[in-house]
C-alpha cells in the first residue's frame, strides 16, 4: 500500500469550474484571502486549454500557502507541476496515478460517495477523501446520490484520512456542515458565480469561523473511528 502524505485539510478548499471573473482573478482572490486548496475543475475543456490555466494558476500560486490541485488527470498536473491531483470513482486508480507522478511531496485525493466507497479508500492510502455531495448540486452532468447532512457526517466522523465535504454547499447550509463534524468544505457556485470572489470567500470563511469547534452530541447511532461502524464493509 502506498504510503499517504500527512496534509492538513481544514478550512475552505475552493473549487474553480468557469468563475465569471475568470480563472486567474478567482486564484488572485484565493491567494490573498490565504485559501489553502485551489483545485482545476474544466471538465467539458481542451486539454491545451486546462494545461493553460494550470500554468497561469501555478504562477499565481507559487510560493504561496494555496496549494494547486488539478482534477482528474494525473498527466496535465505533473506538467503543470501542481501541488496535487484529485481522482473521481471513475479515474485512473491511486497506485497507478502515483505510479506516473511519483514526484515527493504530490497529494493524492479521491471522490467517495458512501460509506462502502469512503472504507475501501483506506487500502488506496489517499492523502484525503472527497465526501458527497452533502446536498443537491447541478454541476455534475450525471450527479451522485445526495447523502444529506446526516449520512456525510457519519462518514466524515468515520474516516482514517483527512476529509472535504463537498456538494451544494453554500453560506447557507455552511455551518450546519461543519456541525456535522465537517473540518473543511468545498465550494464552487459560491464562488465561481460571484462578482466579487474576495468578498464570496471571506463571507464563507466568516460562516466558517463563527459556526467554531463543534463536536457532535453523543448518540447511540453516531458513529466513531472504528471499523466496526460499517458493518460488512471492508477497506480492500
Amino acid at each position: 500500500m502506498n504510503q499517504a502524505t500527512k496534509i492538513d485539510m481544514q478550512g475552505l478548499y475552493l473549487v474553480l469550474t468557469d468563475p465569471v471573473t475568470g480563472y486567474a482573478r478567482c486564484a488572485e482572490a484565493a491567494v490573498a484571502c490565504g485559501v489553502t486548496w485551489l483545485q482545476v475543475r474544466m471538465k467539458r475543456a481542451r486539454r491545451d486549454e486546462i494545461v493553460a490555466v494550470g500554468r497561469t494558476l501555478r504562477t499565481i500560486t507559487r510560493g504561496t500557502v494555496t496549494r494547486l490541485v488539478i482534477n482528474d488527470d494525473v498527466g496535465i498536473a505533473r506538467e503543470v507541476d501542481a501541488d496535487g491531483v484529485h481522482l473521481g470513482q471513475g479515474d485512473m486508480p491511486l497506485d497507478e496515478a502515483r505510479r506516473l507522478w511519483p514526484a515527493a511531496g504530490k497529494v493524492f485525493g479521491l471522490s467517495t460517495h458512501s460509506r462502502a466507497q469512503a472504507a475501501r479508500a483506506v487500502g488506496c492510502a489517499p492523502d484525503y477523501i472527497g465526501v458527497g455531495p452533502v446536498f443537491a448540486t447541478p454541476t455534475k452532468a450525471i450527479p451522485d446520490p445526495v447523502l444529506g447532512l446526516e449520512e456525510a457526517g457519519a462518514i466524515i466522523r468515520a474516516s482514517h484520512v483527512p476529509t472535504v465535504a463537498i456538494g451544494g454547499i453554500g453560506p447557507e447550509n455552511l455551518a450546519d456542515v461543519r456541525r456535522h463534524g465537517a473540518t473543511a468544505f468545498a465550494v464552487v457556485r459560491a464562488v465561481n458565480q460571484a462578482a466579487d470572489p474576495d468578498a464570496a470567500i471571506r463571507s464563507l470563511q466568516a460562516v466558517w469561523q463563527a459556526a467554531g469547534v463543534i463536536q457532535p452530541p453523543p448518540s447511540t447511532s453516531s458513529p466513531s473511528k472504528s471499523a466496526a461502524i460499517w458493518p460488512g464493509v471492508t477497506a480492500n
